[in-house]
């Protein structure tokens, strides 16, 4: 690997720790990197993965308390997010290299409206969920099922999942916003580990390109306390989402080949 690329891959990861540690979003970042630096989309998309699960396990363990609240629930979120993680990362092996690229732009695009939308998102959900009705068996299985959609996603691809997860819990009629970021966080730790998995079985993740990633990304999430007292959270959020239309547009650009002809 050439030194710039690199460089490349240890500053987006740098970046995407800090982003995903004060606002989330660091995989608008570190997935393009990886494709930047030349490693195949599916293999970009695992690596991806890969890196970003020391954040989902540290974050975990930070909210660990909070989590105690819903001990009794904890084992269902798990096993339906193992299943989902499994499932995900399966439909991702099994879609072509063509297939995958193609599809990029219009994840991004999706990961995107769920990262600027997300608040509102979550603000309009919340009139409709069933909070008494959360015991009854028609719901419990329909948020079964609707988690389980968002853990398979979160397997075929990484970016935008806690957004997702959030949104999903404040749909079941969760409240606690710190209990809701400990099982998000929880939930994207399932998945990412079980994913991971099945990806070092197929063997599509690059470890030299990926480990570079990693490294920056706890630099990154260690460092982002000094950088959160500084920077206004929502200056930051307006930086991601600058910067994830903009990586969007390029790969919209590159699919519809819209570059001149040299």
């Amino acid at each position: 690997m050439a030194l710039a690329e690199l460089l490349l891959l240890f500053a987006a990861g740098l970046v995407s720790g800090m982003l995903n540690a004060v606002a989330g979003g660091g995989s608008f970042i570190s997935f393009p990197a990886l494709l930047f630096a030349g490693v195949p989309p599916i293999s970009a998309n695992a690596t991806n993965t890969f890196a970003a699960c020391s954040g989902y396990m540290s974050g975990t363990w930070a909210f660990r308390h909070d989590l105690q609240k819903h001990r009794k629930q904890l084992p269902l979120y798990i096993g339906l997010s193992l299943v989902g993680g499994i499932l995900g990362a399966w439909l991702l092996l099994q879609t072509s290299q063509e297939s995958f690229s193609a599809a990029i732009p219009w994840l991004l695009l999706f990961a995107s409206t769920l990262f600027i939308c997300g608040n509102r998102l979550n603000t309009l959900l919340s009139r409709f969920s069933p909070a008494g009705n959360t015991r009854h068996w028609p719901a419990l299985i329909g948020s079964g099922i609707l988690l389980l959609g968002v853990c398979i996603y979160g397997g075929f691809f990484n970016a935008g999942l806690g957004i997702i997860a959030l949104s999903y819990l404040v749909l079941t009629g969760h409240t606690d916003i710190n209990a809701m970021n400990g099982i998000k966080l929880l939930v994207s730790a399932c998945v990412s580990l079980i994913a991971i998995v099945i990806f070092i079985a197929d063997g599509v993740i690059v470890w030299y390109e990926g480990s570079v990633l990693l490294a920056g990304s706890l630099l990154g999430g260690y460092s982002a306390a000094l950088v959160s007292r500084r920077i206004p959270q929502q200056r930051i959020r307006q930086l991601i989402i600058v910067t994830s239309l903009s990586i969007t547009a390029y790969f919209f650009a590159d699919l519809w080949q819209l570059w001149p002809a040299a």
